[in-house]
Formats: structure tokens, C-alpha cells, sequence
């Protein structure tokens, strides 16, 4: 079991870096939790085992013109109480499979869909539900391959394709939505009931609580933390008694999962029940503040995505679990080929969405049409972002400043950690030490930089601090659980309150408060600009004297709600909020820039993410690639970890390889806390420091690939960062691999280096295809049943290959931060394929605005083609002609104007160098519209050769070629 390995590794971490478990629950200390494995036990334990629910054929009622039905659900061990079914399949055919309490005493928690999606899904109107004897069916696909099954006795939902079995939702027969019931119902009940257990004797025979036969087989013979509940020092009185929620959902011919992020584990998530589990405790969902935490864990961490991908190499499915409660999920894998997943949620409605796929693509396209897409961010915002706890006063910012640009490293943001504001409440300057904030910030702003201050939930309790005064005047503060009583808790601030962001009234006034000018009698923050840029932290929420370091789960919300219902979407709620008021503080709005820490399904519509407190570690580095993958594959593409670990003083070895870790994360920043020693990049020794710096460098001259790869994400929903799996699913071999990955469309495969004292890597080629290292331009060869191959990576080195058949656009021209290259030159990287073909996008805009979405922007595909025999032929084509419908995100254009005014500003921004990978042979001409070119050729191992070695290279030498403009170059041999 990973508990005695996870004991090492503890037991190797500084006492003063080790995670403090014993703050955090385990499911054996979750009331709900052990009665969801229990019911699991039982289950396994019993051969006749039968879920008790089932549907009254008699109620089915279908929707006239729509794939919808609703229907009565009844239970055999509660037959008073009442359930409703309600089916649904969209128009994408993704299946919605919905149940809650009927006429209970109270109402479950139904609002965490609302939350996460867009838009309430479209209802298919051409797919028809077909009621029979024994259950509803309904068939459909462009093949009328896809098959849903409702089963009557006992309720099953099956989706298959093509006659195999894809989702099971309560085959196993674990469903079970506890319904709401007092204590006095409960004994009442059980008057003048008394059993024995099975093979005891004599007097102890007697069971005290007297269950129910009829119940006692499916829920146990005990209230297992019905009523109230201690953990550590705190009670949780349970005012509403149980209302927990159990399913399994399976996966009969998927051998691999993902997803649910955020934990520190591998992408295909290790097992956590049956014969040689990895771990012992179920995956947990629980927002929550786990500093230092464990680099193997199942262990909740800052974010949650109930989303969970199954895969094989036939075909990917996936199941998106709308609940907002704390949820553990066990996984198993009865077979190789197979997976089981068990789904226990403290409160909430059965609300499942079942993504039928069938390939990665159409998943993350089903998911996106649910949630929505990741935010195109500004494009300063794929920059290096340099942070630390604290830095101490204006003239410390000025000075970091100034060493960047003495040693030529590149950097877009500089960031405020909480020590900015006086006293801890956020938006007030500390005037000692930051005297003038808006002239430190527009000296940062002068160099086309841009600064990101945090502002944290919790309000300091002080009426001298305006923000927390108008809170309070408005009645807009989370309560105590009497409802009306403001709740008070402990964090940076000391006595806190948090604003209860369910509550409309919140709304616009936390908006009006990042207003730059003044709002009359209305607060708002003058000291600051327009362009500063905001870090959410603390909003799981973290409170240092509550129930595992957060809100006591009685707490209550807008509508009545408990925070225990709403835990897990609270944190998104506060940087949708905040992203709403950076973009509107100005008109038109500008794309905002929000950092947050805590997230669920939907977030990824607000800003970007980080992996938390991690610690200065090899292992924490390892995991982080990892972590970011798993956010990728939850639609939150603009995740990163931070550089150096926050924890700790990493040396100079692993502080260089994380840096080659960070400019190839969507989100790249550096960060280290207040305790650490200053390691900025320019503190370095040599050769470290200028190691670094080429990698910084690196990371500027592909913005380029990383921007257009965003502009994929925010229309498809496609990850930015790929694992071998997305980009080759029918590949077994790759099934499992996260330590290397693909970014975008681009054709680059990155495999960083995350292990001490490594001259070497082994990176797996999963096609048979040549692939060039990106630096050397060296040729390798791929095999159609993939291949491990071993190349070079001392400290200075990053395994970077382009793919076969890609062109890669790049900006060569350093500079001090990316708004300085908007009208720099491009290169183009033309890597063959085999077969002499290539293929490439960019996309271009003006970064900060939403004319975008106006139909202001270039959207080009470089080609390489064989029009002829001894010919290729490299072209440049308007896709956002092409395809306008597809360019940008939220707007369906319906034409693209080609000479619209960001193309006219950008017109003469040039293609000044292309080099061409793999040519067979020395050209004898290299032309555009009939006219020679400069070029050099390099002989070389050619693309469709068998050998490797390095490749053949020809460089055109600035061929003057408009990046707006159609044009072709045809090489002649």
C-alpha cells in the first residue's frame, strides 16, 4: 500500500517541510465516507446483491419532440420516500442522467450545475426515446452505433457503442441518495425492533440500535455519523442529519483513467481498491489549503473537477459529476481492461453527464459545449512571471526591475504577495514601505510590463477597512449557522469575514471596487491601474482555526445553503467574480489576468491556476508536469507549477532544470516563500545563470507557438499541453506516459528533465515518423509500435523535438518583455515528414482586447506540399477566411475581412528567415513568384531516408514575405 512509501518520503522532508496530515481527513474519518466504502463491502460481500431502486414503468413520461424523459423512481428499503429520474440526451450526444428526493423534508443541493456550465444544454430533438417492457432505449450516431439503456428493475444507465459496454452508471448497485429524515422518524421505526447478528451468542447477541432487516442489508446496522461528527478539536453538529450521495460509475472495456483533478499523483490514476491497491484512501475532492503537501497523494488538495476520462486504445469516454460537495472516489481495476470507480459525495442530487466520445477530441469538445472553453488570455500573460513572499517596498520592485534588464532576462510581471497591504487588508497599501504604488507600478508599465497584486478573500474585521465596512452595511458576508449572525474566523488578517459570493448583492459592488477612478461615496481602489493584474490565494476558503484549516461546514449561504453543499465550487466563484471586475474596469473591457489558487468545472473560463505550495523538491518538480497535465485534461489548459518550489532552497542544479520545466507550463512563473533565500534568475552563478537565461529566451521566442496554441483551447477546449494518449490514442504503449508531452497543434514534444544529475533522457516515439531535435536539427526515427530512443540532456539541455510534418513559427529577436515583439520578424521552422509534407497555424492579435472576437486578427496555415516530382512548395493561406466560424472564441463569425485593422497595423511584420528540415537533395532554384532567393544548403540525412543523423537544412535568408499575405515558395531540386 502507497501509506508506508508516502511514511518515507516524509519521513526524508525536514520536519519543518512535512504536510501536516493529521489536519486533514481521511475517509475512515469521514462519517459518509465510511458509509460509502461499507455499502461498497457489502456489495462485493453478498452474491444476490440487488440494487435496491428501480423505476415505475407506469410514470415513464417522454418529452413530445425531445430526447427527455422523467420517470418515478422507487426504493425497495424506503418505499415512502419518493425519487424523480429525469434522462437526457443532447444535442452532442452527450447523456444527462439526473435523480433527487421528491416531496423530502428538505430540499439536496441541486444549484452545482447551474455553476459549472455555460448555458443549459440543448435537448436533441432528432433522437427518440423507445419504451419497452423492461427498460427505455434510445439509438443514435451518424452510424446508430451509440446505445442508451435505462434499465427499470433494478435502475441502470448503460451507454454503448457499437454493442460493448462504455458506461455503467449503478451496475454494481452502490446508488444510494441518502433522504433527508430526523432522529425521532428514526427511532420511531424502530420501536420494538431488535436482530441479532449473524453467528453471535448469548446476551451480546442483541444488536442496541435495532435496524431494520429491510434496510439494515444495504445501509448497515449502524447511524454511522448520521447526527453529529468530531474531528480533531471541531464538531460538526450535521443539522440536516445524512443526505450523502453513492454511485459507480464504470468503465467495463476502458483500462486507463484520468482527470478529477487536483492531486499529486500520475496521469493514469493509480488504484485505490482491490487486490494490490496503490493506495488506501479513495482520491478526495475537497478544497483545501494542504501546505507542503505530499508528491504521492490521494489527498484533496486546492481545486476540484469531478471530471474523470476512461480510456483504451478502441475508444475515450468520459463522466462529468456535477456535485459541489466533498466527494471521494475509489478506483479499481477489476481487470487489465477495465475500470470501476465509486463515487461518495456528502450532499448534492445524482447529476451525471456521460461525454460518449468516442476519441480524446470529441471528449474535450462535449466537456467545452458543458463548461466552456479556457479564456483566451492576454498575451503578456504567457510571459515569465518573477514572484516572491514578499517583495518588501517600491524601491525593492525598481530594483528587481533593474537587474533584469542589466542581465538581459526577459520578463513580463512582477508580483505583490500579501505584505503590500497594511495590516493585511487587501486593496490598502502599507504607505511605509510602498509610499507611491501607482508611480511603482507605471514604472513597471513603462517597459510594457505589467504587475499582479493578490487580493485574498478574507476581510479583515476592522470598520477602519472600507471594504470589510461596506461587506457589512450590505449583508453580504457568509453566516454563522443561524443564518443570520456573521462568521468570524482566523487567517492572514487576523478576525476575518469572507463575502458570500452566492449572494447577488455581492456583484456588482465587488466589481465597482477594482474601479482606477473614483466612485463617489463607493470605495474603489484609485491606487492602481488599469493594467494590473490580480492573484485570488486563500479562496478554498483557508481558515486557520477551522475544521481542517477551512470553513465549519454549517456555515451558512445565499438561499439557505450549507458551505458543505457548496465547498467545492466557492473558491470559482470568487475569481469569476474578480476576473469580471479587472475586464470591466475599463470600456471596452481589456482581458483581464486572474490567478487563482482554489477552482472547480468551470474555472477555466476565468483566468488561470497553479499547483500551490509545493516544495523545492525532484519529486514535487516530477509531479507538477503531471499536475498540469491533469488540469489540461480538465479544460483548465492555464495551469502551471511554480519555478524553484515554494518551499525550501533548491540548488542550483534543480533550480535550472525547473526553469526548463516552467517555459514549456502554460502558465510560467516563478515563486518562493518569505523564509527562502532570493533566487531571481540574475543571482545565479555562472554558468547557470546564463543557462537560464537562454531558457527564458527560449520560452519568448516560442510565444508564438504557445499563443496560437490558446487560441485552440479557447475555441476547441483542446488541452495546450498533450499527453502521448490525446495526441495518439490507439497507441496502448503511450497509455501511461506524463513525463513528456506535446504542446498544442504545434508538433513540438517536449520531455523535461525532473531527475538529479541526468546527462541522458529516454523519450518515446509513439508513430513511424522522424522527428528532429530542435536545437541540433539531429533525426530520429519513430516505428509504427513506437519506440524508446536515448538522447543528450546535460544541465544545459531540454529534450525538444518537432514532429514530422509540422512548421514551427518562432520570434528570434530577444527583448525585455513580449509587448516589445509585436512587430518583430518571424522564423519559420519547416520540418518535413517522411512523406515531404508539413503543416503549421499562427494566430495573431493585439493580445489585450476583445476585437478578436470583432473579426480583428490573422489566422494563417503554413504548407509544405510535392506539386510535383522534384518540387515542394511552402505557402502561406488565410484561415480566418477559411474557417471564420472556427477562429476565435465565443463568436461564430460569419465572414473574415482580410484587411480588418489589426492586419493593416501588422502588415509589415515579415517572415525573415524560414529553415526547411529533411530536403532529399541541393535545390537548384528557391523562388517566390518566379524571383531567386539567398539560401544556404546543408547536406544532410533526408526526411523520407530510413537512417538517422542530422538532418539536411536549408535556410532562405529573409525572403520578405508579408505575415499576412498569401505567397509560395517552391523549391526546386
Amino acid at each position: 500500500m502507497r501509506a508506508v512509501s508516502s511514511l518515507l518520503v516524509l519521513a526524508a522532508i525536514p520536519a519543518a517541510l512535512a504536510v501536516k496530515t493529521h489536519d486533514f481527513k481521511t475517509c475512515s474519518q469521514a462519517g459518509f465516507c465510511r458509509r460509502g466504502r461499507a455499502l461498497s463491502t457489502r456489495a462485493a460481500e453478498s452474491p444476490s446483491w440487488s440494487s435496491p431502486y428501480s423505476v415505475d414503468a407506469s410514470s415513464i413520461s417522454v418529452a413530445n419532440g425531445q430526447a427527455s424523459f422523467t420517470a418515478a423512481v422507487k426504493s425497495s428499503i424506503y418505499p415512502e420516500v419518493k425519487f424523480a429520474l429525469d434522462v437526457r440526451i443532447h444535442d452532442d450526444g452527450v447523456v444527462r442522467v439526473r435523480m433527487d428526493e421528491v416531496d423530502g423534508m428538505r430540499k439536496h443541493y441541486d444549484e452545482a450545475a447551474s455553476w459549472a456550465l455555460i448555458a443549459e444544454p440543448k435537448i436533441s430533438q432528432q433522437i427518440q426515446w423507445d419504451v419497452g417492457k423492461d427498460g427505455v432505449r434510445a439509438v443514435y450516431g451518424a452510424k446508430k452505433d451509440i446505445e442508451v439503456n435505462v434499465s427499470f428493475e433494478p435502475l441502470k444507465v448503460t451507454l454503448l457503442r457499437d454493442g460493448k459496454e462504455q458506461v455503467l452508471l449503478n451496475g454494481r448497485g452502490l446508488l444510494h441518495m441518502e433522504h433527508f429524515r430526523t432522529k425521532e422518524s428514526v427511532e420511531k421505526s424502530k420501536e420494538g425492533l431488535v436482530t441479532s447478528e449473524a453467528g453471535a451468542e448469548g446476551d451480546d447477541a442483541q444488536v442496541v440500535l435495532g435496524a431494520h432487516p429491510r434496510v439494515a442489508w444495504f445501509e448497515g446496522d449502524s447511524e454511522d455519523g448520521w447526527w453529529e461528527e468530531t474531528f480533531n478539536s471541531f464538531t460538526d453538529p450535521k443539522p440536516k442529519g445524512p443526505e450523502s450521495l453513492s454511485v459507480d460509475l464504470d468503465f467495463p472495456n476502458h483500462g486507463h483513467v484520468y482527470g478529477i483533478p487536483q492531486h499529486a499523483t500520475r496521469l493514469d490514476l493509480p488504484t485505490t481498491t482491490g487486490e494490490d491497491a496503490y493506495y488506501d484512501d479513495p482520491y478526495r475532492l475537497y478544497n483545501a489549503d494542504v501546505f507542503e503537501y505530499l508528491a504521492d497523494s490521494t489527498m484533496s488538495l486546492y481545486g476540484s473537477i469531478p471530471l474523470m476520462h476512461a480510456h483504451s486504445a478502441d475508444s475515450t469516454v468520459a463522466i462529468f459529476n456535477a456535485v459541489g460537495s466533498e466527494t471521494w472516489i475509489d478506483v479499481g481495476h477489476p481487470s487489465p481492461k477495465s475500470t470501476s470507480s465509486h463515487w461518495i459525495s456528502e450532499s448534492g442530487i445524482l447529476d451525471v453527464f456521460i461525454l460518449p466520445g468516442p476519441t480524446p477530441q470529441d471528449v474535450f469538445a462535449q466537456y467545452a459545449r458543458l463548461t466552456g472553453t479556457p479564456a483566451l488570455p492576454a498575451h503578456w500573460a504567457l510571459g515569465y512571471h518573477q514572484c516572491r513572499w514578499n517583495y518588501v517596498s517600491s524601491e525593492d520592485v525598481r530594483s528587481v526591475q533593474k537587474r533584469f534588464d542589466e542581465e538581459d532576462i526577459p520578463v513580463d510581471v512582477f508580483w505583490l504577495d500579501i505584505e503590500y497591504s497594511e495590516d493585511h487588508k487587501y486593496f490598502i497599501w502599507d504607505k511605509k514601505h510602498f509610499p507611491d504604488p501607482v508611480d511603482m507600478i507605471r514604472d513597471v508599465e513603462a517597459i510594457e510590463r505589467k504587475m499582479v497584486v493578490i487580493i485574498d478573500p478574507h476581510l479583515k474585521r476592522t470598520d477602519d477597512y472600507p471594504v470589510y465596512k461596506q461587506a457589512t452595511e450590505l449583508g453580504i458576508l457568509v453566516k454563522k449557522q443561524d443564518g443570520t449572525t456573521d462568521y468570524d474566523g482566523w487567517c492572514w488578517s487576523g478576525s476575518s469575514a469572507w463575502v458570500d459570493f452566492f449572494h447577488p448583492g455581492s456583484w456588482d459592488w465587488w466589481k465597482t471596487l477594482f474601479k482606477v477612478e473614483s466612485q463617489g461615496s463607493q470605495w474603489s481602489w484609485i491606487e492602481s491601474t488599469v493594467n494590473t493584474g490580480i492573484w485570488n490565494d486563500m479562496n478554498e476558503p483557508s481558515v486557520f482555526n477551522g475544521p481542517e484549516i477551512s470553513m465549519p461546514r454549517e456555515n451558512i449561504h445565499y438561499g439557505g445553503w450549507e458551505h458543505r453543499d457548496v465547498h467545492n465550487i466557492n473558491g470559482m466563484l470568487f475569481s469569476n467574480l474578480t476576473s469580471q471586475a479587472v475586464a470591466a474596469r475599463t470600456n471596452p473591457p481589456q482581458r483581464p489576468f486572474v490567478l487563482t489558487r482554489s477552482f472547480y468545472a468551470g474555472s477555466q473560463r476565468f483566468g488561470a491556476m497553479w499547483t500551490g505550495d509545493n516544495l523545492g523538491t525532484w519529486e514535487h518538480m516530477e509531479v507538477g508536469v503531471k499536475m498540469v497535465l491533469a488540469n489540461n485534461l480538465g479544460g483548465f489548459a492555464f495551469s502551471g507549477s511554480d519555478v524553484g518550489g515554494f518551499f525550501g532552497n533548491p540548488e542550483p542544479e534543480m533550480l535550472v532544470r525547473w526553469y526548463g520545466v516552467g517555459i514549456f507550463s502554460p502558465f510560467f512563473r516563478a515563486h518562493a516563500h518569505i523564509d527562502t533565500k532570493r533566487r531571481e534568475p540574475f543571482l545565479l552563478d555562472e554558468p547557470y545563470k546564463s543557462i537560464v537565461r537562454d531558457m527564458i529566451r527560449l520560452r519568448y521566442t516560442m510565444l508564438p507557438v504557445w499563443y496560437t496554441a490558446f487560441r485552440e483551447t479557447s475555441v476547441t477546449g483542446m488541452p495546450v499541453v498533450r499527453p502521448q494518449y490525446v495526441v495518439f490514442p490507439h497507441d496502448e504503449a503511450g497509455a501511461s506516459i506524463d513525463d513528456q508531452f506535446m504542446i498544442g497543434s504545434s508538433g513540438l514534444l517536449v520531455k523535461p528533465v525532473t531527475r538529479k544529475g541526468v546527462t541522458e533522457e529516454t523519450v518515446y516515439l509513439a508513430e513511424d515518423q522522424v522527428y528532429y531535435d530542435y536545437f541540433s536539427n539531429h533525426a530520429y526515427r519513430g516505428a509504427a509500435k513506437g519506440k524508446n530512443i536515448t538522447v543528450a540532456a546535460e544541465l544545459h539541455q531540454i529534450p525538444v523535438f518537432i514532429r514530422g510534418g509540422s512548421i514551427v513559427p518562432t520570434r528570434e529577436r530577444p527583448r525585455r518583455s513580449s509587448p516589445l515583439m509585436k512587430y518583430d520578424p518571424f522564423t519559420l521552422r519547416v520540418a518535413l515528414s517522411k512523406e515531404g509534407t508539413a503543416r503549421g497555424e499562427l494566430y495573431l492579435d493585439d493580445g489585450v482586447t476583445y476585437s478578436h472576437q470583432e473579426g480583428k486578427f490573422v489566422w494563417r496555415e503554413f504548407s509544405a506540399e510535392k506539386p510535383a516530382k522534384k518540387t515542394v512548395r511552402i505557402s502561406s493561406h488565410d484561415l480566418g477566411a477559411r474557417k471564420p466560424a472556427e477562429a476565435v472564441d465565443h463568436v461564430a463569425l460569419s465572414a473574415y475581412d482580410r484587411s480588418n485593422d489589426f492586419a493593416k497595423k501588422v502588415a509589415d511584420v515579415r517572415v525573415e528567415k524560414m529553415v526547411v528540415l529533411g530536403l532529399s537533395a541541393k535545390p537548384s532554384s528557391v523562388t517566390v513568384s518566379g524571383k531567386e532567393l539567398q539560401w544556404t544548403f546543408t547536406p544532410g540525412v533526408a526526411a523520407s531516408d530510413k537512417q538517422e543523423g542530422t538532418a539536411s537544412v536549408l535556410i532562405i535568408k529573409d525572403p520578405k514575405l508579408s505575415i499576412t499575405s498569401d505567397w509560395a515558395i517552391d523549391i526546386k531540386a
